[in-house]
């Protein structure tokens, strides 16, 4: 593990403290950043400054993007465990993944997957294409939908993307698509894969 996802993975597992303890007054104090431009807050900074990484440069431009993102996952962590007891082990890689575990979820509750994927798909393009500037407002959205089906989310993997959101290589974009549409691919029949690998072997 890098140490920029050491120093992620230490601020996740504050905020999972604040459940296992029961810390209502904590995440409800969290909570109030939604909403709200990341950092405006300001009765969150005992719960986010202190996890911030010590070494950081607070001259650079980084700065307040970095803590922004600790910031939006603070309060959207919060969001998400309102209501919940417990924590939940065993998410899934990144918000794509995540959102195709929600239409494997409700698929099987009714059963119109092509509906259902559809309207998520919809979701993630709209959060896929947004700018930095509008993030917390999709991300509300999105982490308000997963809350509602008791979808899990990999805070600190999230974190880490919230951060690098803006990247020119759009990584994070592109492995969020990725593990949604080939969680789809798991969903072909095998008539389709094998239709799949002749049209692969012809492009070859």
């Amino acid at each position: 593990m890098n140490t920029a996802m050491a120093t992620h993975h230490k601020f996740i597992a504050h905020l999972e403290r604040l459940v296992r303890e029961k810390n209502r007054g904590a995440l409800a104090t969290l909570r109030r950043g939604l909403g709200k431009p990341p950092g405006t807050a300001r009765e969150m900074d005992r719960y986010v400054l202190p996890y911030l990484p010590q070494d950081r440069d607070l001259r650079s431009t980084k700065v307040d993007k970095q803590e922004n993102a600790y910031y939006l996952v603070g309060a959207l962590f919060a969001y998400w465990h309102q209501g919940k007891e417990d924590l939940v082990k065993g998410a899934p890689a990144n918000l794509g993944d995540s959102l195709r575990w929600l239409v494997d979820h409700e698929a099987s509750e009714n059963g119109n997957r092509e509906d259902i994927e559809k309207r998520v798909e919809k979701r993630l393009v709209a959060l896929l294409n947004c700018h930095r500037d509008d993030l917390s407002d999709h991300l509300r959205h999105t982490i308000g939908l997963l809350k509602s089906k008791e979808i899990p989310v990999d805070w600190t993997q999230l974190l880490y993307d919230v951060q690098n959101w803006q990247h020119e290589s759009r990584e994070v974009q592109r492995n969020w698509a990725r593990k949604f549409w080939r969680g789809n691919a798991r969903e072909t029949g095998p008539e389709e894969n094998q239709s799949q690998n002749e049209e692969d072997k012809e492009e070859e």
